[in-house]
């Protein structure tokens, strides 16, 4: 009788070891499966934020194309208003110019 008490003990212990075994692997199998998805949610995360700023970045660079355009147009306005100022100043003076160089070529000094 003590053989089989002692069978039956390690019987239990086995099944018991076995038992274990099953529960930590399917602790494992559940830990790997809540990691994977928590990887594909992540990844999904960071696809949207990509997306996201990728939007926010082209829609800046948008709004500086197109402000870019209209400061180009304001330069060529401005540099066309001051080449006018330019001309118009050179004109006023040209003929005072023209008199002051005359002057020191036809004078001669001894």
């Amino acid at each position: 009788m003590d053989a089989n008490r002692r069978q039956s003990g390690i019987q239990q212990l086995l099944a018991a070891e076995q038992e274990a075994q099953q529960i930590v692997n399917a602790a494992r199998a559940a830990k790997s499966a809540r990691l994977r998805q928590a990887k594909e949610e992540a990844e999904k995360e960071i696809a949207e934020y990509r997306a996201q700023m990728e939007a926010e970045f082209q829609r800046k660079v948008a709004e500086s194309s197109g402000d870019s355009g209209a400061n180009v147009k304001r330069l060529e306005q401005e540099t066309a208003a001051k080449i006018e100022q330019l001309s118009q100043q050179a004109a006023s003076i040209s003929p005072e110019v023209i008199q002051m160089l005359l002057r020191h070529v036809t004078t001669v000094k001894n």
